[in-house]
């Protein structure tokens, strides 16, 4: 007998019970076992465990239910490695408003999707090769996480305070492993670190007022791979450095810099900038709305136009046949998480529709001038508080191109910012295969550790570094999480 089986028999009437000193729900024919903390009286984790993707390791999923009727999906594997010993680590995907599937799926999961989305194939490159992994769908409506009267998130503080609670209700789920140190990584704008921020905070106010059987979340370091999280200084340096980039970058999308491409783009930098000052002092809609459409549409709209890929300057892209995105990838990984046997085998009902980025969603933080806000501000008390942090960027990303998340680490208040200031670039080469994979940048440790502030440039990788370097994102993220120098110089 199946334990599936066994945890049924004689239960087939009911909606709630117990079995083996364990809770079990079902609910329209799932079977989900359900995990609970004292201390969140209105949260549960409903997990199943599938045999998907990577059937070498123990593998959950299913939903935290959160309060106001919300519902996260996530999915975790375990370490390939040694699941007690490795860290944690908590993946999100950006947009805001794409799943975590993707990056799951196309990028760095144990499996990639294959076969136009019929099946999926063994990742060599794994990043759950060193770490136990669980990739969240965020904000709800998201992925497969949904809301019962389908409403949405639209900012990144609420966002990241509805995450809070998932790693402190996941220790019932998982334990032992839970006692390794997390990391998050992420590729959005600014929902990493408010999320990193709100787990800041949960912790000091434990230090504040102990808890009885609730502990402190050991947020070891932080990682954000092609991301717009623009720091608040005169200069608004990942805006401005769109026609550095264009026109002087590695793969420069004209040919003249100083032709009237290159001069038209440059002289819409200072009333972006105006804008974006405007909404910083402010913190208003009214004023970070505007900010975001003129400068979304005066410097990234011309690019859009020239029929390349912006988030890998060195393709092209053709909507009608790679999609929205411009990754035909996407369109087969809908495919395979809308398979019902899929569905059913990660504790999602079959009747809900997946699909890689909802674009209400993203138009929701829009619309509230989320993209605008000045996020990077949050990261300043965790980095002088002992959080590590990584900005690593493929530099054939236009729409975050890696010139601008360079700059921002300069200005990026913190007690290691006058050492990277006057820090250079030194080679990366990758451990296995000795390539000459990128630059690294950094700030502290003296050399001996990845440093408490830390900027590698990809050569060759677009947007999604993993899925274009596969070998050296693995690469950079075993050396990163295990706190050893990613160069030898």
């Amino acid at each position: 007998m199946t334990r599936r089986k066994a945890i049924l028999k004689g239960k087939k009437n009911l909606e709630k019970w117990y079995h083996d000193g364990k809770e079990f729900i079902k609910q329209n024919e799932l079977l989900y076992e359900v995990v609970s903390h004292p201390s969140f009286d209105d949260h549960q984790l409903r997990v199943t465990e599938p045999e998907l993707c990577d059937t070498s390791v123990k593998q959950y999923s299913g939903y935290l239910d959160i309060a106001d009727d919300k519902h996260l999906f996530f999915w975790f594997f375990e370490s390939r490695n040694d699941p007690s010993a490795d860290p944690l680590v908590l993946w999100l995907n950006g947009g805001p408003g794409c799943s975590s599937s993707t990056g799951l799926l196309f990028e760095l999961g144990p499996c990639s999707i294959a076969n136009e989305g019929k099946n999926t194939t063994f990742n060599k490159h794994s990043w759950t090769s060193s770490a136990n992994m669980i990739f969240l769908d965020q904000p709800v409506n998201v992925g497969f996480s949904y809301a019962d009267d389908g409403t949405t998130v639209n900012t990144s503080p609420v966002a990241g305070k509805g995450c809070l609670r998932f790693p402190r209700t996941l220790p019932g789920a998982l334990p032992g492993i839970f006692q390794a140190a997390p990391h998050n990584s992420h590729t959005d704008r600014s929902q990493l670190p408010n999320i990193a921020s709100a787990i800041w905070s949960g912790n000091k106010q434990l230090d504040l007022a102990p808890t009885p059987n609730l502990k402190k979340i050991n947020l070891e370091s932080v990682m954000i791979g092609n991301g717009l999280t623009d720091p608040d200084i005169h200069s608004y340096v990942q805006m401005a450095s769109v026609p550095d980039y264009v026109c002087e970058g590695p793969y420069p999308v004209y040919s003249d810099p100083e032709g009237p491409e290159c001069a038209a783009l440059r002289a819409k930098v200072p009333t972006c900038q105006r804008l974006m000052k405007s909404c910083y002092s402010s913190g208003s809609r009214l004023a970070c709305v505007p900010a975001l459409l003129y400068c979304n549409s005066q410097l990234m709209g011309p690019l859009m136009q020239t029929g390349l890929n912006p988030y890998d300057v060195r393709r092209k892209c053709d909507r009608s046949t790679d999609g929205d995105l411009c990754y035909k990838e996407m369109s087969y990984i809908d495919t395979w998480m809308n398979d019902p046997k899929v569905k059913v085998a990660l504790g999602v009902d079959p009747t809900r529709t997946f699909t890689s980025c909802n674009m209400e969603v993203n138009q929701a933080f829009l619309f509230q001038g989320d993209g605008a806000h000045n996020s990077a501000k949050l990261l300043t008390e965790l980095v002088n508080g002992g959080v590590r942090l990584l900005i690593y960027a493929g530099n054939a990303d236009m729409m975050c191109n890696y010139m601008g998340n360079e700059r921002w680490l300069e200005v990026l208040e913190s007690a290691f910012q006058r050492e990277y200031v006057v820090a250079e670039p030194i080679p990366w080469i990758t451990t296995n295969s000795g390539k000459f994979a990128g630059t690294v940048r950094s700030a502290g440790g003296g050399g001996f550790t990845a440093g408490n502030i830390t900027f590698v440039t990809v050569f060759e990788a677009g947007h999604m570094v993993p899925f274009d370097q596969p070998e050296a994102a693995l690469d950079l993220f075993s050396r990163w999480i295990s706190n050893m120098p990613l160069s030898l110089e």
